[in-house]
C-alpha cells in the first residue's frame, strides 16, 4: 500500500535498521524503543492486523519473533522478552500493518504491566467462554 509506512520500509524507500531480511519478512530496529533492543518483525506482504494476516505469514513473524527474542538473551543479556501485537487503535496499533514488538526485558526496565492482574468475576468469565463456544 503505498501510503502504509512498513511497507515502504519493506521497499526499502524509507531507512530502517534491518536485523533480519527473508523472503517472507523483514525485522527492524523500533525508532522508539521500549526497552534496549526493542525491534519489530514486520511481513512483508500488507496486513492490517491479525483479521487478515495469511496464516503463513503469521506463522512465519512468530518464528522470527522467536529467533530475535533468544538473540536478545544471548547478545544483549537480556532476562526476559515480551512479544507484544496489537490489532485496533484501542488496543494501541499505532501502524496499521500487522507487526510485531520483541521487547527485551532487564531487571531495571521502566516497562510494567499496563493492567493490575486480579480474579475476575468468575460467572461472567463462564458465561463469556460459552459464547466463544457459540455458533
Amino acid at each position: 500500500m503505498a501510503e502504509c509506512l512498513f511497507c515502504k520500509i519493506v521497499a526499502g524507500e524509507l531507512p530502517s535498521s534491518r536485523i533480519h531480511e527473508d523472503e517472507r519478512s523483514i525485522a527492524i530496529m523500533d525508532i522508539a524503543p521500549a526497552t534496549r533492543g526493542h525491534a519489530l518483525v514486520i511481513p512483508r506482504r500488507h496486513s492490517a492486523g491479525i483479521g487478515d494476516i495469511a496464516d503463513d505469514d503469521i506463522a512465519h513473524c512468530a518464528i522470527v519473533a522467536k529467533r530475535i527474542a533468544g538473540m536478545a538473551v544471548d547478545r544483549l543479556g537480556a532476562t526476559g522478552v515480551s512479544i507484544m501485537q496489537s490489532n485496533g487503535a484501542d488496543a494501541w496499533q499505532t501502524v496499521f500493518h500487522y507487526h510485531v514488538h520483541v521487547i527485551p526485558r532487564y531487571p531495571d526496565d521502566p516497562l510494567k504491566l499496563p493492567w493490575e492482574p486480579a480474579v475476575g468475576d468468575l460467572d461472567e468469565i463462564v458465561h463469556i467462554s460459552q459464547t466463544y463456544l457459540s455458533d
